[in-house]
């Protein structure tokens, strides 16, 4: 890898974490920098644990920061040596946009503009940064292809993360900051977040609690395996590039009953479901066209839905004595 010194924003996030523990095993020589304001959207406890495992790499820094906050973020980073900055932090959850609208604006798009202010500062040349499939919106063209429009968004969520693309594309344009945006695809797996279907699922079937299931269950999504998002992320680091954006999925989309039935003969147990019509910002449909992604970044996701599932809840269950406190 070319870069010494990587900021990564959401550090203690679900993503954040697992590429800030893949760069420190794999790359002795990158001192890797985590950003998080460890915010109690889900128990932070989590986080926390997330946090500590990575703390015990020596070639990592940990700092308490909101980037959001602008003087404190570049009176913390000024003197940092940094050479790339992988931007993940970020306000999640559709849902929750409807309730809290402010928190999305201050922490997606100012907390964005700040970071790509940092770069500009810093004379750092690139930044990779978090997209959602949330952008497609409603939108019934499937599969998602980057160059479909996406101006018609459906959630707050959904428009910070595009704001968030153009903010990128001024940057580049104006000040020559290379930007890679990534649209990541309902990611699940180990250390995953608990507002999430599949962990909500896994951890109510197990203890016999009814699980919502939204549309009636006619809803489908193109989970996406941790470990395969990594990959996607990496080249996105090690590649060259102006200005891009790329779908990170599977390119598979699977029906919400079918993950149910899994987790049912992973688990052993049945689930109890309560249906519910679909809630508003909800898309019953994902779906990523990978054809660009496999050919620029050379992305081919390897872990299929069965196969990511039973890891999931196989890691679920040994850890089950903390997880269910969360």
């Amino acid at each position: 890898m070319e870069y010494s010194n990587i900021l990564i924003t959401g550090s203690a996030g679900f993503i954040g974490f697992h590429l800030a523990k893949t760069i420190l095993e794999n790359y002795k020589e990158v001192r890797v920098i985590g950003v998080d304001n460890l915010n109690n959207y889900y128990n932070p406890r989590l986080k926390e644990k997330r946090n500590n495992i990575l703390k015990s790499y020596a070639n990592y820094t940990f700092l308490y920061l909101d980037f959001s906050n602008w003087n404190a973020l570049l009176k913390k980073l000024r003197n940092k040596d940094l050479d790339l900055i992988v931007h993940l932090g970020a306000q999640a959850g559709v849902r929750h946009s409807i309730k809290n609208p402010w928190v999305y604006i201050q922490n997606n798009d100012l907390g964005t503009l700040n970071i790509f202010e940092l770069a500009r500062h810093l004379n750092i040349d690139k930044v990779v940064y978090a997209s959602s499939s949330s952008v497609y919106g409603g939108s019934r063209k499937i599969p998602f292809k980057e160059h479909h429009k996406v101006d018609k968004p459906i959630s707050l969520y959904a428009a910070t993360k595009r704001h968030n693309e153009l903010i990128a594309n001024v940057y580049h344009h104006l000040y020559g900051i290379n930007a890679v945006g990534l649209r990541f695809f309902t990611v699940y797996g180990e250390f995953g977040r608990p507002d999430m279907a599949i962990w909500k699922f896994t951890k109510n079937i197990l203890t016999r609690k009814p699980i919502d299931v939204y549309n009636y269950g006619r809803m489908a999504r193109d989970f996406t395996y941790v470990s395969d998002v990594i990959t996607g992320v990496l080249s996105a680091i090690e590649k060259n590039f102006k200005y891009e954006i790329f779908n990170l999925g599977n390119g598979n989309p699977i029906e919400l009953e079918e993950v149910i039935r899994l987790i049912e003969a992973y688990t052993g147990k049945k689930a109890i479901k309560n249906y519910l019509p679909l809630q508003p910002g909800d898309i019953e449909k994902t779906w990523a066209d990978l054809t660009k992604s496999k050919k620029l970044l050379s992305y081919a996701p390897k872990v299929s839905i069965e196969e990511g599932l039973k890891r999931f809840v196989t890691w679920f269950k040994e850890n089950k004595a903390w997880l269910l406190k969360l």
